[in-house]
């Protein structure tokens, strides 16, 4: 059992990663339907917080079913980091976690996310503000370091234990790196094997397949897996990966039917959540992701992306439905 502050989890969680306009409550969902252990909200602003912002405050939803969840928070200005743990403790998620390791430039710019591994000193005062303002458990996630020439992983990690942080998810590539290149977990390994590091340590980065989850848990020993792009149209990974552990057997990819049985539900929830026009043309992302591999499915994406009501979602689902069901055998992955 892996435990973070009060919150237990299964021995070797899977997380869902918080990323940017795809973990919101909608995707969330479809992702705890399918074995994710503990899911992130997309990261919210902590100024964006303070000034009442309509955006960061819809961020801010979550729900019981998804449970447990943590709402995930960046800024570089201690006091409004501080404020911004006590709002979200208003909203009683399970934990709060702080994003030091977003790569994007408009982020980096205020000095925040990844930017704020060029000072580990303000990476503590940070994270001290958010650990002292809210009685749930505070985790981070963040990066190797800046650069190459800079990884810094080894100390922040020690830094940021002290802290009181519960937990520590580790993406295994520098800001330079982006989402580029090879994701090095070997810090990892070392970082988790460390004698003075007591809290969990979770790796994140290039996990896309079940055999390759199974890999990296033997040869890298962390705690549990996060998974972010892996999961994007196919919150199907975590339960394959579960049951690969379980069994060495790899579970078919779903069906046709089971692809759109997903975008129903998604496209369903996402109206549920903020309205028909706004939460279709939110959906209008994730079509494509759905359908990764699959033949003849240009002409089902156009009449989704212009689809502005959820009954003709339903006729386009119920199209498809019959056109992949005559030609059958046609319609496997990848051909």
């Amino acid at each position: 059992m892996v435990k973070i502050g009060n919150i237990e989890l299964p021995d070797f969680p899977l997380l869902l990663a918080p990323m940017e306009d795809v973990s919101d409550p909608p995707f969330r969902k479809l992702c705890k339907m399918h074995g994710a252990d503990l899911m992130y909200s997309e990261f919210i602003s902590s100024e964006g917080l303070i000034r009442d912002a309509i955006k960061s405050r819809k961020k801010l939803d979550i729900f019981d079913y998804e449970r447990p969840v943590g709402i995930q928070i960046f800024g570089g200005d201690e006091e409004a980091m501080a404020m911004s743990a006590r709002i979200v403790e208003t909203v009683e998620p399970d934990l709060v976690d702080i994003n030091f390791g977003c790569p994007v430039k408009k982020v980096v710019c205020k000095g925040a996310g990844a930017g704020v591994l060029k000072d580990i000193d303000l990476m503590v005062r940070l994270t001290k503000a958010v650990v002292s303002s809210t009685h749930l458990p505070v985790t981070v996630k963040t990066r190797l370091g800046w650069d190459d020439n800079s990884i810094n992983i080894d100390e922040v990690a020690e830094r940021l234990q002290d802290t009181g942080i519960k937990a520590l998810t580790i993406h295994a590539r520098t800001r330079a790196q982006m989402y580029k290149g090879e994701a090095h977990w070997d810090h990892i390994s070392r970082i988790k094997n460390n004698p003075n590091i007591e809290i969990p340590v979770f790796g994140n980065g290039d996990i896309d397949s079940p055999e390759k989850a199974l890999a990296y848990k033997e040869k890298y020993d962390c705690d549990g897996i996060m998974i972010g792009r892996g999961a994007i149209g196919y919150p199907w990974i975590f339960n394959e990966i579960k049951h690969f552990f379980a069994t060495g057997e790899i579970l078919p990819p779903p069906t046709i039917s089971e692809r759109l049985e997903a975008v129903k539900n998604h496209a369903l929830w996402s109206v549920e959540w903020k309205g028909e026009r706004p939460g279709l043309v939110e959906m209008r992302q994730h079509y494509s992701n759905y359908f990764r591999g699959i033949p003849h499915f240009k002409e089902f994406k156009t009449k989704f992306l212009q689809a502005l009501s959820l009954t003709e979602i339903d006729e386009i689902i119920d199209e498809a439905n019959q056109f992949y069901a005559e030609v059958g055998s046609a319609t496997k992955v990848g051909e």
